[in-house]
């Protein structure tokens, strides 16, 4: 079996609604994971996207901000989980029914932090602090259970590599790249030994962005980018990531200069499991 799936912080789905539905048909993921859906579960545009034959859909949404909503063409179970400290709409956790290759799906919008880098001055990064002490804390409780394979994609806010940003040097106070933010991060992935996909057949020195900002006139021209969207599995499923090859990773770049585009390309892997 062969799965398809992709993630992308849309910046409000209603406004992007056809170009979610052109990026469906032209490139039909298996799941899609939406992030800054910006809008309430009965907002949703849920019947054009089943339309496209995806029938299952699970939304966590709130008016104006924040959201994430996960798209998929096979059975989803809801799961019942919490990490945002100021309940915010910032994840949907479900379990993908794939016969005896059920996985569970983490789909997270994690907190952006502000502008400073400092929880003392600044409650939004404190609040992106405690979010991932939150997963932390859930994913320690998760894998003492077992992994029965697990998947978190999403925007995850943070660029943690040195080739993962436009510039190391540059950006090393910036909210996003901070030591702090990527140290924490690391501690998350590596402490329950999670697979970022991005690195399994790209070098470290090889620089890879998923985000441009929207002030830039021509993006990639001056290309600073940064890597905030991320896809990974838990031990369980690296083989199925690998099996894939290096064609299963993939940043739909192209998707950053669409019309009315978000300032995230969407960003696909694909397990054969």
């Amino acid at each position: 079996m062969q799965i398809k799936i992709t993630t992308w912080n849309i910046n409000s789905v209603r406004l992007r609604q056809e170009t979610v539905a052109r990026f469906l048909k032209e490139h039909a993921p298996d799941i899609l994971a939406l992030q800054e859906i910006k809008c309430l579960e009965d907002q949703f545009p849920y019947k054009p996207f089943k339309d496209l034959g995806y029938d299952y859909i699970e939304v966590s949404g709130q008016k104006g901000y924040h959201g994430a909503a996960t798209l998929s063409r096979l059975p989803m179970e809801r799961l019942s989980t919490s990490f945002c400290p100021l309940d915010h709409a910032r994840h949907v956790s479900t379990k993908v029914l794939a016969g005896r290759e059920d996985f569970e799906l983490h789909n997270f919008y994690i907190p952006a932090g502000g502008d400073v880098a400092d929880p003392v001055v600044n409650d939004k990064f404190q609040h992106k602090l405690d979010f991932l002490a939150a997963m932390n804390g859930y994913f320690k409780e998760r894998f003492k259970k077992g992994d029965d394979q697990q998947v978190l994609v999403g925007d995850f806010n943070i660029a943690p590599g040195e080739h993962d940003v436009w510039s190391h040097k540059q950006l090393l106070k910036v909210v996003s790249h901070t030591p702090m933010e990527v140290e924490i991060l690391e501690n998350l992935r590596a402490c329950h030994d999670f697979v970022d996909t991005a690195r399994l057949f790209r070098p470290v020195d090889e620089k890879l962005y998923t985000w441009w900002s929207y002030r830039a006139k021509d993006v990639f021209k001056s290309n600073r980018g940064r890597r905030l969207d991320h896809i990974w599995v838990s031990q369980a499923l690296k083989p199925a990531a690998e099996k894939a090859g290096a064609q299963g990773y993939e940043i739909h770049t192209e998707w950053r200069i669409k019309e009315k585009p978000s300032d995230h390309a969407p960003l696909t892997q694909t397990l054969k499991l």
